[in-house]
């Protein structure tokens, strides 16, 4: 799976459009999604351990390796107020 995404900077991440559409099918799916972006936030809160989160686009698919700050209803919030909505991302890792 993670051969087929590009790996890019935090940083780029503002200048992304992403679609609204659910990039999981899969119900359990989307529940370990949650499981594992709480864990994240976990991690970045305690011992600041940078996650990868694989997610996609209005293009193609990407990755980035950073730190979870904050989860809202609907978003992943990295440091400098970057975000990237829930329903984009397929796997933290």
């Amino acid at each position: 799976m993670t051969s087929d995404f590009e790996t890019i900077e935090k940083e780029s991440i503002h200048s992304l459009k992403f679609p609204h559409i659910e990039v999981l099918e899969d119900h359990s799916a989307i529940k370990q999604r949650k499981n594992d972006l709480e864990r994240a936030l976990s991690l970045g809160n305690l011992e600041h351990s940078k996650i990868q989160i694989y997610f996609e686009d209005s293009i193609s698919k990407k990755m980035v390796e950073t730190t979870v700050w904050a989860l809202t209803d609907e978003s992943v919030v990295l440091k400098q107020g970057v975000e990237i909505p829930i329903n984009r991302i397929f796997r933290i890792l």
